[in-house]
């Protein structure tokens, strides 16, 4: 089961505590690049539950955040459904994409899994690219973001708008946390490290992964919906294969199967492109060989290695506590 422990919450908390103050600080091209480390977050955040925790490496989650940015585009764009009732049936819609796709790719594993997710994304990306409804290749303008106004909050302003998908971060990662503590969680805990044995034990396999894929759908069609909302404007390459290895890149980076650790790798990822991009249009190979190093080093990404130094430190602690307590206790036998 999923557990905190002191380092994970010491770094929540500094993620956290660093993100609100450049909300409240930063100038407009600050809260830019903090709003996409936001949406990056929640739509690694979903991948990291399938993938970290299930064994169930995806190549179709960026196509699922392109589903819930479209869904929400048509809805409240072209349909004229307010946008928080967009905002919910996009997500829906996602959910019950990613449920399906979960339950027809249940029964591969490893290269196949990954193959078919891929397939799925694709098949989306051409739809979407060929179909006039979606716009072709022009994509779609015009969407609104959510009127919040009888709060007090005008999420038109940049600064407001990056809160928002702040609390909308928070929320998601407790929830992701009670999905991986309840019984479906533990379920597919089960299933990742012994499938067969679950099997055997009557649970009914298919069903565990279509439900935690279609879960995992739902965040990632938020994460969507965020982003169209962000730029107001969507086309079809969010949906292309690219975004969908991008966000494993960024699970990688930061630790995969901790939480934790792709919320790390979304800052590192965005800021990295941010500031390499000025200095070279080849910032790809400069994080490309990161990642080779952090695979290479054998180290669960950036978190990951640090997690390990703090388990390795305190277990010499406790060793060496241990060792000055014996001989004490040896005297007093005595």
């Amino acid at each position: 089961m999923f557990r905190h422990n002191t380092l994970r919450y010491a770094v929540l908390i500094f993620l956290a505590g660093a993100a609100l103050f450049q909300a409240l600080t930063a100038g407009y091209f600050g809260l830019e690049i903090l709003t996409e480390i936001l949406v990056l977050a929640i739509l690694v955040l979903a991948l990291d539950i399938v993938a970290g925790f299930g064994g169930m490496v995806s190549l179709c989650h960026g196509a699922l955040a392109g589903v819930g940015a479209y869904a929400y585009a048509l809805l409240s764009a072209k349909a004229g459904i307010a946008p928080p009732v967009a905002m919910a049936g996009a997500v829906a819609v996602t959910g019950a994409a990613g449920w399906i796709i979960g339950a027809v790719c249940s029964r591969s594993h490893g290269i196949y899994f990954i193959m078919a997710t891929l397939a799925f994304g694709q098949m989306a990306y051409s739809y979407v690219f060929e179909a006039p409804v979606f716009g072709g290749d022009d994509g779609l303008g015009g969407i609104e973001r959510l009127d919040l106004s009888l709060i007090g909050l005008d999420l038109n302003d940049s600064r407001t708008f990056a809160l928002f998908c702040l609390a909308l971060l928070g929320a998601v990662y407790g929830a992701a946390v009670l999905i991986l503590r309840s019984g479906l969680g533990r379920s597919l805990s089960g299933v990742m490290h012994n499938e067969q044995r679950m099997r055997a034990l009557g649970l009914t396999v298919w069903r565990v992964k279509a439900d935690v894929f279609g879960l995992s759908g739902m965040i990632a069609g938020l994460a969507g919906v965020l982003a169209a909302q962000h730029v107001m404007f969507i086309s079809p390459g969010l949906l292309g294969w690219t975004v969908s290895g991008e966000a494993l890149v960024v699970v990688i980076l930061g630790g995969l199967g901790t939480l934790v650790g792709p919320l790390v790798g979304a800052a590192a990822f965005v800021v990295l492109k941010h500031e390499l991009s000025a200095v070279t249009t080849y910032w790809h190979l400069v994080v490309g060989v990161i990642l080779i190093a952090v695979v290479i080093s054998r180290a669960n990404g950036i978190f990951g290695w640090v997690e390990a130094r703090w388990g390795a430190r305190i277990e010499r602690r406790v060793a060496d506590a241990t060792r000055k307590q014996q001989p004490g206790e040896v005297a007093r036998d005595a």
